[in-house]
């Protein structure tokens, strides 16, 4: 019989802060040594942050996360720890890098195992640095033979193989007690239950318990929720760790001649919040982190009285506090008195600092500058975006003047379409709800105030409109966001092609004419700020696609 004391560390890391995250995990396992624990698990790259991208081709960058993992080694006398760091491949042949998973042990380093799977897709772009590994071997504490893997590498698993080997496969060849992984898996609205199911179905194939470990917080577009959890051989969770919170939690494992036993040492927490609360939890983390890490204390915002500065406003105040939120009303001579009072009341019941700054002295000098240029043609779309400008001008203004980080407002259906304005609207340092689809942003704001009035029910209610010119509306220029938001998340999301999308029951005239707004947009949402990550398909770095293209256009 071999019995082990394991802790899962779930933590929050700082892309390349050596001395911030190495204090963290010495921190840790200095407390997990007084628990009794004989090996506490961190999560992948967590020496240097994740991710660490193009960090990964400077020398000095790589010299500090070996000093680094040297510096964890001397705190692990008396218990043994598992951390994650780039490491150096000394075969001249391939990538320069493995993306390694370090045992620590007695002072130094007893074991290392590389990743074998380096996913290549979306926001992953592993192959760039890592060299995959092709040698397998398990690692040992006290006894207990560990079958310790690299995020990816139980990944697999299902019906359609992504790639041609199965890590764990060659492992369980060499009989090992248990599983232990240690990933770095961005948060998405879905991607808890498939992240679980993948461990469970771990579990069950291999009959054996599995400790998983996830980081949490934010690197700038990532956000990383945790989830963190124990599995047993039968492939039922033992134990989470939670969402979105540092954690740290302990548990006795033993080995038996008929099974395994495991015991949690603390309280059990393994409810699933539900998906409204979890993507209202990713943004507000999103937010707070995109501050916290880069030295920014206030934002700044333009308060339209419209449904998406509202939510994006909500947002703000509990990630940074009513305090360090400006609310900045910028009427023009369309706006509603409605607009204007329903953005005030909501300031209000935000406790949100708020001033009125109309535009119209700016936009009728503009009107007048341009007056010859423009005579004798018709108010056009050229009128509605300077009067966007102007505010953005205001709003940065105001951002370089006091230091203000203006958050942008634009949803993702708007920035699927090209329905914003460069330099105008789609101005910002973060893009907080540029991953949320109109009809998601009214079902978040619902969620807001589920238990009390806080975005007034107004601003719920009332038909959308840019109100740019006189009784404008949303749907004057685009589908029903019921409709349009079905259509865009087949062709972002499930990369449905039209003949595809047409098939399902949508008129083809419609379909072609929003996949080709889609299409041709494309080098407008590549001059937009980072857009925090909710989805499975966001835009930005995990969407590449070319701009000067033919392709449905």
């Amino acid at each position: 019989m071999t019995s082990l004391t394991i802790a899962l560390a779930q933590l929050n890391y700082h892309t390349g802060n050596f001395e911030y995250n190495t204090a963290k995990i010495i921190e840790h396992i200095y407390a997990a040594k007084a628990d009794g624990v004989d090996l506490i698990v961190f999560s992948e790259l967590c020496v240097c942050g994740y991710p660490p991208r193009d960090f990964l081709e400077f020398h000095d960058f790589i010299e500090r996360c070996e000093n680094s993992v040297q510096q964890i080694a001397t705190a692990c006398n008396g218990i043994a720890a598992i951390v994650g760091s780039p490491t150096v491949n000394p075969v001249i042949e391939g990538k320069d890098l493995y993306n390694s998973a370090y045992l620590l042990e007695d002072g130094k380093v007893k074991s290392l195992r590389h990743k074998t799977l380096l996913p290549n897709y979306d926001i992953f772009d592993e192959y760039r640095y890592f060299e995959p590994y092709r040698v397998f071997d398990l690692v040992v504490v006290k006894g207990l033979k560990i079958a310790l893997t690299v995020c990816e590498d139980l990944w697999n698993i299902n019906d359609n193989p992504m790639y041609i080997i199965n890590p764990m496969d060659e492992l369980y060849k060499l009989q090992p007690d248990v599983m232990i992984n240690i990933a770095a898996s961005p948060f998405s609205k879905k991607q808890l239950e498939i992240r679980q199911q993948v461990m469970i179905d771990n579990a069950q194939k291999y009959a054996m318990p599995l400790f998983y470990t996830n980081n949490i917080g934010a690197q700038t577009q990532l956000i990383f929720d945790g989830g963190s959890m124990v599995v047993d051989a039968d492939g039922e969770i033992v134990d989470t760790l939670g969402y979105f919170k540092e954690a740290r939690k302990n548990y006795r494992l033993t080995i038996t001649d008929i099974g395994s036993i495991i015991q949690p040492l603390q309280t059990v927490t393994i409810d699933i919040p539900q998906t409204m609360q979890r993507i209202y939890d990713a943004l507000v983390t999103g937010i707070k982190e995109y501050f916290t890490k880069q030295g920014f204390k206030q934002a700044v915002l333009g308060l339209s009285g419209g449904i998406d500065s509202a939510l994006v406003l909500a947002l703000a105040v509990e990630a940074l506090g009513n305090e360090n939120v400006k609310a900045v009303l910028l009427p023009s001579r369309y706006s509603t008195d409605h607009s204007i009072s329903d953005a005030v009341k909501l300031a209000q019941n935000l406790n949100v600092p708020y001033e009125i700054i109309p535009i119209e002295k700016t936009f009728s000098a503009l009107e007048e500058t341009l007056s010859t240029q423009f005579a004798g043609l018709p108010f056009s779309i050229a009128e509605e975006n300077m009067q966007s400008r102007s505010r953005g001008v205001i709003l940065m203004a105001l951002s370089n003047k006091f230091g203000y980080i203006l958050l942008n407002t634009s949803n993702k259906s708007e920035m699927a379409v090209g329905y914003g304005t460069l330099y105008g609207d789609m101005c910002g340092g973060l893009s907080v709800i540029g991953d949320l689809y109109k009809t998601e942003v009214f079902e978040l704001c619902r969620y807001i105030n589920r238990n009390t009035e806080i975005i007034p029910e107004n601003i719920i209610t009332k038909a959308p409109s840019a109100e740019l010119r006189p009784d404008q509306k949303d749907s004057d220029s685009l589908p029903e966001y019921d409709l349009l938001d079905q259509i865009l998340s087949l062709y972002i999301e499930e990369r449905k092609g039209p003949n595809e999308i047409i098939a399902s029951g949508f008129d083809e005239t419609v379909v072609k004419r929003v996949l080709r707004m889609v299409n041709m947009n494309e080098w407008k949402r590549l001059q937009a700020p980072p857009v925090l990550r909710i989805s499975s398909k966001a835009f930005g770095p995990g969407r590449r696609m070319p701009i000067v293209a033919k392709y449905l256009s």
